[in-house]
């Protein structure tokens, strides 16, 4: 079967905890504190390899984590950070949150390498604790927690075109024409059981094609095999519409288009506004009447823009004008891939279930505090774009930002959060 989804558990390093030690020396008494900080727990990166095509490698194997960060050492010997673990997948793939559906990332277009989970800080070893008034600090700080997450993978085929029809109408057939695919043809429905993807070569103008396989009424609704491949639609600029010109197989090549348009539309109605041409093969066959079946086409279809072409995916008949504009289509279409924005952060659930409370100190400060809050603050760098971003966004999904207005806060009013200070404004 062709791998195109995948449903693993990820989970980041933890940080390595900080050490307890003080020095030894001789001729050196009361030497202080010496523990090392922790290491950093490694990330879970994934990276797009142009080398795959599927999700294989994800199918047999559940659980991915990266290193934990190691303790601190003695004479302020810091600990090593975990090695970050790199997972590899096929350009296009999506990562959603498994318990949410919701994107966590999109690995297409620019976006070939991101980080997923963040590994646990590194905690500070008693060397940083030490004060005028506690010298010999016998305690340190453990390590950062990891993140662990299951998360479900899906390819979307990135492809210029998608080829559409009910079985054995010829796609593979006219994919094995036109490209250098060698896809397996057979007179038998359901031949085709994964998207095959092949190059079209147009005077030096190059488009790809996904031959998407053969749908059947009720496929949005997960009858047949076809609404497994739905999803990889989405990313294609233009449609080829593909039926039976012939009626080689009785069937009504007009009924099977707007069969097929219900299904796309039932599944994502934005399918429908890409531009869609119409491939009535099997012409080759002088069955009677098939020129009345192209007349109706046209006359049902061109007055909506969408042309119809005669073709023969055996012969080449009427295939060459199909593919120059089919060209001719992908150049109003926007060059970009369709990317999938991020709806979800992992390190969000991970924070969500740890108590925090807000309230209103003796100097009318807003003070929030709570262990939810501190693994949130000593996770993010809100020095940074992406981390002031995030930190945000938690106040609001936490419903921090709720809970300070029903306590009457104003604009100007000061808000802390252990060492962070800000004024609030909406």
């Amino acid at each position: 079967m062709f791998a195109d989804r995948a449903r693993i558990i990820i989970k980041s390093g933890k940080g390595g905890d900080g050490h307890v030690s003080f020095r030894r020396e001789k001729f050196v008494p009361n030497g202080g504190p010496d523990g090392g900080d922790g290491g950093k727990g490694g990330d879970i990166i994934f990276e797009v390899d142009e080398g795959l095509n599927t999700l294989t490698d994800y199918r047999h194997r559940r659980k991915f984590a990266a290193q934990a960060g190691e303790e601190g050492g003695k004479k302020n010997c810091h600990g090593k950070n975990g090695a970050d673990l790199i997972l590899k997948v096929p350009e296009g793939t999506v990562i959603k949150d498994a318990e949410s559906g919701k994107v966590i990332a999109d690995m297409s277009g620019d976006n070939k390498r991101q980080i997923i989970l963040t590994g646990g800080r590194g905690g500070l070893g008693n060397q940083h604790y030490a004060t005028s008034t506690m010298q010999a600090p016998k305690y340190a700080q453990p390590g950062g927690e990891s993140i662990e997450i299951e998360v479900q993978l899906e390819l979307k085929v990135i492809a210029d075109v998608g080829l559409v029809g009910f079985p054995n109408v010829g796609k593979s057939t006219f994919l094995s024409r036109v490209t250098n695919a060698k896809p397996k043809i057979a007179n038998y429905h359901f031949t085709t059981l994964n998207p095959n993807l092949g190059v079209v070569d147009l005077d030096g103008n190059g488009f790809v094609i996904a031959d998407i396989p053969g749908l059947i009424e009720g496929a949005s609704e997960g009858i047949g095999l076809g609404h497994e491949f739905l999803r990889h639609i989405e990313r294609t600029k233009v449609i080829i519409h593909m039926v039976d010109g012939a009626s080689v197989e009785g069937r009504d090549p007009l009924e099977d288009i707007k069969a097929i348009n219900k299904e796309l539309e039932a599944y994502d109605p934005a399918i429908l506004d890409k531009p869609q041409v119409i491939a009535a093969n099997k012409m080759d066959v002088c069955m009677e009447g098939s020129e009345k079946i192209i007349e109706k086409l046209r006359k049902e279809f061109e007055p909506k823009g969408i042309e119809v072409f005669s073709i023969s995916a055996v012969s080449g008949q009427g295939v060459k004008e199909l593919l120059y504009h089919v060209q001719e289509l992908l150049k109003t279409c926007p060059e970009e891939v369709t990317v999938y924005e991020p709806e979800f952060d992992p390190a969000l659930r991970f924070f969500s279930e740890e108590p925090f409370t807000v309230e209103v100190n003796e100097e009318g400060e807003y003070v929030v505090e709570g262990p939810r809050i501190e693994k949130m603050l000593g996770y993010t760098n809100i020095d940074s774009e992406k981390g002031f971003l995030f930190f945000q966004r938690f106040l609001k999904e936490q419903g921090i930002l709720k809970q300070l207005e029903e306590l009457g806060i104003e604009e100007g009013d000061t808000v802390r959060m252990y060492g962070l200070m800000f004024d609030y404004y909406k």
